[in-house]
């Protein structure tokens, strides 16, 4: 079994809801990246989704936009991501990890050679913003052939007919987001958001994990309520901008509060 599927059916056991946290690898730097990963795991972390630095992160809103700036800046490459979750495999090897990103620093690399050293890295699962179903093709079959789930995205102005393509080639855990727009936008009606993920559950018989918007303990606990699990990303991703090389662990330990207390918030729920 899978990290992955091994922590969600663990959730499922228990009757927990999965909380992944995102992050931008190299943000503000390696080092402090590989801190903020066993500081989120301890903070309650089920999954890790770690973006990959990318020079156009079309579907990122400019807290995240910045957060990518700063890695670029000290010139993290897709490599440096890969050899980020080989270190910290070394201390933990069960906390799944999903990269994030867009196609293009793959296509540099070259497929083959990317899901090799994801495999090796010990890399779980990958969501490629900008590669639609019709066109995921090679590199979808290449990391089925690997056992690395790939993971898609449905938005709200998504058709049936295109959920059930994605369906037929997502696995791992389907990935709603919750509003028309980019990370970091204010999320207020939770009605929709829920009524559109009952509708996905029609659908789809993988968990339905829901991200954007989602910024503190309260739209945390709203949204576990319909999903299966939450993604966190902008309210984190804006407190890592606050942090430099020199961080000290009290320096962490504030920066990912949020997602400590969105984990006690849906711990909570009845």
């Amino acid at each position: 079994m899978s990290r992955i599927a091994a922590t969600i059916e663990q959730a499922r056991q228990s009757g927990g809801k999965l909380l992944i946290p995102y992050l931008v690898a190299g943000d503000p730097d390696l080092a402090t990246s590989a801190k903020l990963m066993h500081e989120l795991v301890d903070c309650g972390a089920d999954i890790l989704e770690l973006g990959i630095p990318f020079s156009d992160p079309s579907s990122d809103g400019p807290v995240i936009q910045r957060g990518v700036e700063r890695a670029l800046a000290r010139g993290t490459t897709l490599r440096d991501v890969l050899a980020l979750v080989q270190e910290f495999r070394q201390r933990d090897d069960h906390t799944p990890i999903v990269l994030m990103g867009y196609l293009n620093p793959i296509e540099i690399m070259g497929q083959e050679a990317f899901v090799a050293a994801a495999v090796d890295s010990g890399v779980d699962g990958v969501l490629i913003v900008d590669m639609p179903p019709a066109e995921a093709g090679e590199l979808h079959r290449r990391l089925q052939a690997a056992q690395v789930d790939t993971i898609f995205l449905v938005a709200p102005t998504t058709t049936r007919d295109r959920v059930n393509d994605i369906v037929q080639h997502c696995s791992g855990y389907l990935y709603y987001v919750s509003l028309k727009g980019v990370t970091g936008a204010v999320l207020s009606d939770y009605d929709s958001v829920a009524e559109n993920i009952s509708n996905l559950r029609s659908l789809c018989d993988l968990p339905i994990v829901v991200g954007f918007g989602i910024n503190d303990a309260a739209s945390a606990q709203a949204m576990a309520r319909a999903a299966d699990g939450i993604v966190i990303g902008s309210a984190l991703v804006g407190r890592i901008g606050t942090l430099d090389e020199r961080a000290e662990p009290a320096d962490l330990k504030h920066c990912t509060e949020v997602i400590r207390a969105a984990r006690v918030a849906i711990n909570d729920i009845k």
